[in-house]
Parts: structure tokens; sequence; C-alpha cells
């Protein structure tokens, strides 16, 4: 009986998908006669009425189980959507619009990480600073599969998001597909209240000066506003330098990123074009008449996406500063929300964005001026394992842990996965370091304080290469 309410609910779903795409292509076959200056005749208009909605009777009367009428409806504007093949055009109903209402919030609980769709695939773009995503171990470009031992392929984007999100202190387990693992990763996330504290900023010491840091986590509502009391503060202590950090920034809003850019680009030249789907282009440009006086260099990862790569491109192709760190995650579109009048809205694609230089970067993202890698440290993620790992064993774990090992400088003579007596004694000599007993197990004691000292190693700002690489760049151009 359940299997055969399972099915009828696939099936269902099947159903609503297809009506859904039917609807969509019978109105853009209509709109697209009526743009192309033919008359559109009121008995083609009925007949495709009609049509769907002779669908939507069979469905009703017929179907072998009772049909909720608003299901029905979601489900055929989710097909809509869906035909597009648009990771980024996304219908959310009632609940799901709600909770993404919350996540612009000024803090929301859930573990911190955005995510997109690519294909068939949903992948992390990057996690919140200090998230419990990212101390957990997520990282870019996982691909996640199930969630909490459920798969999650005929979900839609929100609807993941939602499964993600949850009360605090609640845990949640994703499974991701990692290229350098040869099985899937199960995480386990313990969420949080996730602040959207959007700019931090710092002096670094150079010399008889110093060089001033803005790091942007997101464009919010109140990005630029923050943005700007930080760097009036730091011009008032006194900068010789700048630079602007949106490494792991997901992006966000358009009006945001260009009251950002006001501060620092002129408008000699537009810093985006936004381009329609009859290809005209919309220029914007910044009102900014004069640029700093001091050099200026901006950071940028895999993680830099949207808002954080129009952010990049306006900083190297209007005013030529340089971009240091590796090239960004490519996503050249904007979105629209729409409220469809009943708690839910649909989330559209409107237009591509395209460079100053009227590039467009989707899914090739911007390359930087100056490629710096990080050390190794900072692609290794926490380790979890319910077993102790010892001495004689061999599995996937035990070659993070001896990575993990070098990484802090404890000399292991392998990192294939046998826990030999090199990594035994590696153990030992950490175990030492951090006061627990030197039995040479990792156990979960150890494995804790593993992840604490990668973790303060990675934010130590003398071992990230590339803010140093910036430093370096800012020291020789005052």
């Amino acid at each position: 009986m359940k299997s055969l309410k399972k099915y009828n609910k696939l099936l269902l779903m099947i159903t609503c998908m297809v009506l859904g795409a039917a609807l969509f292509f019978a109105v853009e076959h209509l709109v697209l006669k009526k743009g192309e200056g033919h008359q559109t005749k009121e008995a083609e208009v009925t007949e495709t009425l009609k049509k769907l909605q002779k669908a939507q009777n069979l469905i009703t009367e017929s179907y072998v189980e009772k049909v909720d009428s608003a299901k029905l409806l979601d489900g055929a504007i989710q097909g809509m959507v869906a035909s597009l093949g648009d990771p980024y055009s996304v219908y959310m109903d009632e609940e799901t619009s709600r909770q993404f209402e919350q996540s612009l919030d000024s803090s929301f609980s859930g573990i911190g990480a955005e995510v997109t769709k690519e294909g068939e695939d949903f992948i992390i773009v990057d996690r919140f600073k200090g998230s419990p995503a990212e101390k957990a171990g997520i990282k870019p470009n996982d691909k996640i599969k199930t969630i909490d031992g459920k798969s999650i392929q005929s979900l839609t984007l929100y609807q993941v998001t939602a499964k993600i999100r949850g009360p605090k202190g609640s845990k949640v387990q994703i499974g991701v597909e990692r290229g350098d693992h040869a099985k899937d990763l199960v995480i386990t996330v313990t969420r949080d209240d996730i602040p959207i504290e959007t700019v931090h900023s710092k002096r670094f010491k150079k010399g008889n000066g110093y060089i001033g840091y803005l790091e942007i986590t997101t464009f919010a509502e109140g990005t630029a506003k923050d943005l700007k009391e930080e760097l009036t503060r730091l011009e008032a202590e006194g900068i010789d330098g700048l630079i602007l950090d949106v490494r792991g920034n997901p992006g966000g809003l358009l009006s945001s990123v260009h009251e950002v850019l006001d501060e620092f680009v002129t408008g000699k030249k537009p810093f985006m074009h936004i381009e329609k789907r009859n290809g005209d282009r919309e220029p914007l440009k910044s009102v900014l008449k004069e640029k700093k006086d001091y050099p200026i260099a901006t950071l940028i990862d895999g993680g830099s996406a949207s808002a954080a790569e129009i952010l990049a491109a306006g900083m190297q192709e209007v005013e030529g500063y340089p971009l240091i760190g590796v090239t960004t995650f490519g996503k050249g579109t904007v979105q629209q929300s729409f409220d469809l009048g009943d708690g839910s809205q649909m989330k559209l694609t409107m237009s591509k964005w395209l460079t100053p230089n009227k590039k467009w970067i989707h899914k090739k993202g911007i390359a930087p001026t100056l490629e710096v890698m990080q050390p190794p440290v900072f692609e290794l993620v926490p380790l979890q394992s319910a077993v102790v790992l010892k001495k004689g064993m061999n599995n996937e774990k035990i070659a993070v842990l001896q990575n993990m090992l070098n990484g802090l400088g404890l000399d292991v003579d392998r990192t294939d996965g046998y826990f030999s007596a090199s990594t035994e004694k590696a153990v030992q000599n950490f175990q030492k370091t951090v006061g627990l007993t030197q039995n040479g197990e990792a156990n979960t004691a150890t494995l804790n304080e593993l992840d604490k000292a990668i973790q303060s190693y990675k934010e130590n700002p003398k071992n990230d290469h590339q803010l140093q690489s910036a430093i370096e760049f800012i020291t020789k151009n005052e």
C-alpha cells in the first residue's frame, strides 16, 4: 500500500510538471506570436485554455486519488519554471517563501551555507565566515547528495535549503560528493543562529604605516552603510592602502554592490552592463568623481559569486585595481522576485550582466590578476570518525588525518590512509603539545584538538598567502 501511494505521488508530481511545462510552452508560443506582430486570434487563446482546463479536469476528476487543487497549481508552476532549465529561477510556495524572506533578516537559524543548482546537482557555493557549515568542514563545490540519509534528487533548490535549515542546536547530516574522495562523505552539522554581519574591518601594520582591510561576506540591505562607516573609521585612523576581501562572498543585492562600488570606482565607464532578452544593454555607472588616493587590491576565490564578481570586475576593469587569489565562481545572471499574491513568489532570471568590458563571465568566472594558491592546510576539513583511528588501520579518514598532521608540521611518512608507525609517532607528538594522553591513537578528544589547531592555523593572517600577497602589493605601490 505504501509503495502504491509513493507511486501515485510520483505520478502526480510528473503530471503536474508536464501540465506546467505545457502551460509554459503554450503561453510562450502565444506571446512570441504576438511579439512578432501577428494578431493573436481569440479562438487560439480559447483553444489553449480549453486544453489546459481539460488536463486539470482529467487529473482532479479521474486521478486514482483525491487531488489537492492548491498542490496541483503549485506543481504546474514548478513545471513551468523547471522547463526553463535555469537553476536560479525558482518557484517558492507560501512556506518556502516565508523561509526565504527570513533568510534576508538580520539573523536566521541554519548552517550558514549558500547552495545553488547546476543541472541536476545541488552545489555548495560557499559558507559564511565562522558558520557551522565552515566549522563542520562543508566546502565550496561540494555536491549535496543526501540530507539526513534521504536523497534530494527530486527536490527544488528551495526545498533543499528548507531541509538544511532548522532550529538552533538541532543536527543535520549532509551527504556530499567531493572530487578528491572516492566515496560520498556524510558530515554532521549542528545548526546555529547565523548573524548577518556583512562587513569586518581591521588594520595591518606594515613598516611605518598601516594597510586597511575590509571583508564583505555578502551584499545585503545594510552592507553599503556598514562599509562606509568602517571605511571612514579606517581612513580617520590612517591607512596607506586598502584590501577588499570578497572571498567566499556568494553575492546578494545588486543595489548593495552598486552602493559599495560608488565608494571605489569612478563613473568614467560603466561598472557593469545589464543585457535584456532582446539584446538591449543598460549600463550602470558609479557616481564617484575621483578615485581614492591610495592603492587598493581585491581578494577573490572560487566562492566569490554574483554580486561579488560584479565588484571584482568593476574594480579591475574600471580602475585597474588588481585581483589576487584564484578564479571566481562564475554567475552572470540577474534575478528578480515576484509576489504571486497568495504568499508564494517566483524568483526569475530577468537578464544577464556583463563586465565593464562587456564580457559574460557565466560559468567561466573572473581570473585573478595575480594567481595565488593557499597552503594545502586550507583545503583540509574537520575530521569526524565514529571509531578510534590507530596503528594498522587503513581508510580514507586516516589519509585526512595524515594530511592534517603534515599541515601542522608533524611529519608523516605517508598520506595513503595506512596508519603507520610514523603516523602514530606524529599523533603522540601532537597529543603532547595539547596536553592529552600520548597513546598515539586518534580518539575523539585528539580529533577535536586537531580541528581546533587547523582552524587556528587558517585564522592566522601570516598563513594566508593571498592576504600576504595583497599586503605586499600595497606596500610596493604606496
